[in-house]
């Protein structure tokens, strides 16, 4: 299959989702990617919702960016034009679902659902039905859900954990009777694939490198032997052309002059990033330069600008303490004026410690780990100037977290938003530095780029040599 002479907006597309969490929707998603990919086929891998850790997985078995599709944080009005953006050149696009195929945004109906999502996609659904302890009550379960809303084309079953052949006849038998919704492949219980996970969520695949990448190579051969991928492939070409334009980082900023160097940290303990957040600032003018805070020893040469993302710092926390050079090298370009975006886990790396042990201390302000599980999607409000949002600057995020700063918050916080307990303020705000536990999809809001790609140009330095104050 190619794509020449073809609309990109036709791209064949699927979704694949569940009825909950833990139905096996990553292992059916990420082994459908790897399966296609073998197959020859250029496949656009995507997520819907915030998650940093499953397109890890699926850029593995992809070979190519994993990408989310998140319609609270970028708005309904971007879904289709940044899954156009990302799905340029390819053969075909699997979109994996977030939690249950109707569960949006809390207390926000349909928002931010897979449903949602597939309905702007104008994508065919396929639901990965968790078989165990059942039988015929798997067709109540389809029909509800085929049922449910008739904008949503649910258009076939895949069966996980089944028992035994007996038992996929059972299932199937039920599904043909009861539900009218094609059953396209059955997964052995038997013959599921080990995903290690911790406490936010499976184990990142930067962090498994070579057990990762087998992973990922099981879940292909498990897909590829239980599944019809040529039924699939045929409903995935059944999907509408869409009337929207490819989403372009170049349309959504203006560059600036001097190309400034930022960089990005990566690796391990940053795992967490949006592929678009990168494009933006490379289209607001700036050299983006990835660099690992773990092996690092100084940021790279003439450095203007410094982003730390999310990720695990709470497990190589006696690492990036023991890395004083680097450490050293952050808060001297922090005091030097150094323009610094950091959020969640760079949050917890620029402040005096973490679980005890001394971070960078650009910030004053302490970190441990917590039984307690921060989780949600916030509308926040910029409270005060900083490189990345001037005062007033309205933004969608999420929070994701098992830690607690204290303080919370500095004499400017970064953010105030209202939850359903009242009102909060949180993170560190200043001429320099933004940090704060929100996480930010810039798709959404591309004048954080413009800010921060700016304030980086205005302080750029020449390669070498210390950041001016």
């Amino acid at each position: 299959m190619s794509t020449a002479g073809r609309p990109l907006a036709a791209i064949p597309r699927l979704v694949i989702a569940a009825p909950s969490s833990g139905a096996g929707k990553t292992t059916v998603a990420t082994g459908l990617i790897a399966a296609l990919a073998a197959r020859g086929l250029a496949v656009s891998p995507h997520k819907v919702g915030p998650d940093y850790i499953d397109p890890g997985y699926h850029a593995l078995a992809a070979g190519r960016p994993g990408r989310n599709l998140d319609a609270f944080m970028c708005g309904p009005e971007r879904i289709a034009p940044l899954f156009l953006h990302g799905a340029a050149g390819a053969d075909v696009a699997v979109v994996e679902g977030v939690m249950g195929l109707f569960d949006g945004a809390s207390g926000r109906g349909e928002l931010a659902s897979t449903a949602h999502v597939a309905k702007l996609l104008r994508a065919p659904v396929v639901l990965v039905v968790d078989g165990s302890s059942q039988s015929r009550s798997v067709a109540a379960l389809v029909h509800g859900f085929a049922s449910w809303d008739p904008e949503v084309r649910l258009a076939g079953v895949i069966l996980n954990r089944v028992a035994s052949d007996r038992h996929e006849q059972l299932l199937r038998e039920a599904l043909e009777e009861g539900s009218g919704v094609p059953v396209l492949g059955a997964l052995r219980r038997s013959t599921t694939v080990a995903t290690p996970s911790r406490h936010l969520g499976l184990i990142p695949a930067v962090e498994r490198s070579a057990e990762a990448l087998r992973a990922v190579a099981d879940m292909g051969e498990l897909v590829a032997a239980s599944v019809d991928l040529d039924a699939l492939l045929e409903l995935a070409r059944t999907a509408p052309e869409l009337t929207a334009e490819p989403w372009s980082p170049s349309a959504e900023v203006d560059p600036v002059a001097g190309t400034p160097r930022i960089a990005v940290a990566g690796g391990a303990a940053f795992s967490f990033s949006y592929a678009e957040n990168a494009e933006l600032l490379t289209a607001a003018g700036a050299e983006v330069v990835p660099f690992d805070p773990l092996h690092a020893t100084a940021l790279p040469d003439g450095t203007a600008g410094l982003v730390i993302g999310g990720g695990f710092p709470e497990l190589y926390v006696r690492e990036l303490s023991g890395n004083t050079a680097l450490r050293g090298a952050i808060a001297a370009f922090a005091a030097g004026g150094g323009p610094i975006a950091a959020e969640c886990a760079g949050l917890l790396y620029l402040g005096r410690e973490l679980d005890g042990l001394p971070m960078c201390g650009v910030l004053d302000t302490g970190a441990r780990m917590t039984e307690r599980l921060t989780l949600g999607y916030r509308e926040a409000v910029a409270l005060h100037d900083s490189p990345l949002a001037r005062t007033g600057t309205r933004v969608r995020g999420h929070e994701f977290h098992r830690t607690v700063c204290e303080p919370g918050a500095g004499e400017h916080p970064a953010w105030g938003w209202r939850l359903p307990t009242g009102p909060r303020t949180e993170g560190f705000a200043g001429s320099h530095v933004h940090a704060s536990y929100l996480h930010l999809h810039w798709a959404g809001a591309p004048s954080l780029a413009t800010s921060f790609a700016s304030a980086a140009a205005a302080h750029q330095t020449t390669p070498g040599k210390p950041a001016s104050p």
